[in-house]
């Protein structure tokens, strides 16, 4: 029977990307996201290459229908909770806790809630994974990050303990924790819509890591060998030696 491995954050990025790879290599895969008409298209493009997708709408905040969509779902073999997202730069002594309280959200309780919902279904499978895209401010701090510091800490925190509370289950708990990764959506949803300021967050950086970078390395550690447990993968352009150290070419 075909493996199946549920994607959240699907609809753009290293989630669409991670959703390709996960295709090409024989997985079910079920493409979750809030934009239907995003992961609808993710999956007519997956399975037009002859592959196999479904798109499945689902905020992961929602915990009545994450459990909904759990309870429907055949099997799970692989869950890879990529959904996450960071809201403004401003300081500890400024942010807005709402901004804190949805990142929070998104980049925690929505893995917990759909880590909960499928677990049953990772152990029934026999030789589960649960991955959990974090991100190098989850293993440090930087100024004007304090809200989504926070977040990806309690996200890596929540990975690492659940790997203590699987011991002995067939469930690998994988983490991937990417440094600076350009893509389409994530430094302009931060900086609230100013395209200017967003790309230039990467100006002058040479070769900042791709949305499908991320993606091979995190179908790399998916489909290592079952006995093979992937703890913590931290990836990063040459470029950024650290969260606030990145080499920029001046002209």
């Amino acid at each position: 029977m075909t493996a199946t491995a549920v994607v959240t954050g699907a609809s753009s990025g290293i989630g669409a990307a991670t959703a390709r790879g996960l295709a090409a290599e024989g997985y079910d895969v079920v493409l979750v996201a809030r934009r239907a008409d995003r992961i609808a298209a993710l999956a007519e493009e997956i399975t037009g290459a002859g592959h196999s997708a479904r798109a499945q709408v689902l905020d992961v905040t929602d915990r009545p229908a994450v459990d909904a969509f759990a309870e429907a779902l055949g099997s799970c073999d692989v869950l890879v909770n990529n959904a996450g997202g960071a809201i403004g730069t401003e300081t500890v002594a400024t942010g807005d806790p709402a901004d804190w309280r949805r990142m929070y959200e998104v980049n925690v309780l929505g893995v917990l809630n759909m880590t909960q919902a499928l677990l049953p279904k990772l152990i029934a499978s026999g030789d589960g994974t649960v991955l959990v895209v974090s991100s190098v401010a989850g293993h440090g701090v930087y100024e004007g990050g304090g809200g989504y510091v926070a977040a990806k800490h309690g996200a890596h925190t929540l990975a690492a303990t659940l790997r203590l509370e699987l011991c002995g289950e067939p469930v690998r708990v994988l983490e991937v924790a990417p440094g600076m990764v350009r893509t389409e959506e994530f430094s302009l949803n931060r900086l609230r819509g100013d395209s200017e300021r967003a790309e230039a967050v990467y100006a002058g950086v040479p070769d900042p890591l791709s949305a499908e970078d991320v993606a091979d390395t995190i179908v790399w550690a998916i489909t290592r060998p079952p006995h093979v447990n992937v703890d913590l993968l931290v990836v990063r352009p040459r470029a950024q030696a650290a969260a606030h150290k990145v080499h920029r070419i001046r002209e």
